[in-house]
């Protein structure tokens, strides 16, 4: 039996599933005050995303987020899925392969605007009850080769855990000129509209 968590407004007899890895994710529902535990979802993102060739962004995003939080759902919990793609001159793009994929990727982005789509997906009982898609605009700067390729050295593999090469409340910050959009959204989680819709499922006090 799960003990119920200690939390000043939630509402569940069992913290929140959270379906990532993610550290930015951890840290924004930690912060929240939302407890939870992590599960990470073993899903196949890639054979997702070749079925969804013609999707757009939001599309293929959503539908990452879903498989997430249905691969963990089951009985009463709430799981949420999340997941976080980039879009640039009809181009899209999720988490590099390799770091020379992040290298080519980085080259891309240099210099023009791109979009983030972060999606989440609440799931209870085997099925989804609330998904969403927020999106940013970054605008990265002119990026040097040398520059490309020190980043990708100090920052590491952890080049490969993001769609677009970085994680922006890090080293990624150097990368960009211009930045507009919510600070959740950027970080891979809309979390007031997450929020919500706890609090629309009798999970958080309203």
């Amino acid at each position: 039996m799960t003990a119920r968590p200690t939390s000043t407004f939630w509402r569940e007899s069992a913290p929140l599933i959270l379906a990532s890895k993610s550290a930015s994710r951890r840290q924004a529902l930690q912060h929240s005050g939302v407890p939870f535990e992590i599960i990470p979802a073993d899903v196949d993102e890639r054979a997702i995303e070749s079925r969804l060739d013609s999707a757009d962004a939001d599309a293929i995003a959503l539908a990452l987020a879903r498989a997430k939080a249905l691969a963990i759902s089951a009985e009463s919990r709430l799981v949420l899925g999340a997941d976080q793609v980039a879009s640039c001159e009809g181009r899209i793009f999720g988490k590099p392969a390799n770091m020379q994929e992040a290298a080519a990727l980085l080259r891309f982005l240099s210099g023009r605007r791109h979009r983030l789509h972060s999606a989440i997906a609440l799931a209870r009982d085997g099925a989804v009850v609330f998904a969403t898609v927020g999106v940013a605009d970054l605008t990265m700067r002119a990026l040097s080769e040398d520059f490309i390729a020190a980043y990708l050295m100090a920052v590491g593999e952890n080049a490969l855990m993001s769609a677009g090469a970085y994680q922006i409340e890090g080293l990624g910050a150097q990368l960009f000129s211009k930045v507009e959009g919510d600070h959740w959204t950027i970080m891979g989680l809309p979390l007031l509209e997450l929020l919500e819709a706890l609090r629309r499922e009798g999970a958080l006090l309203s």
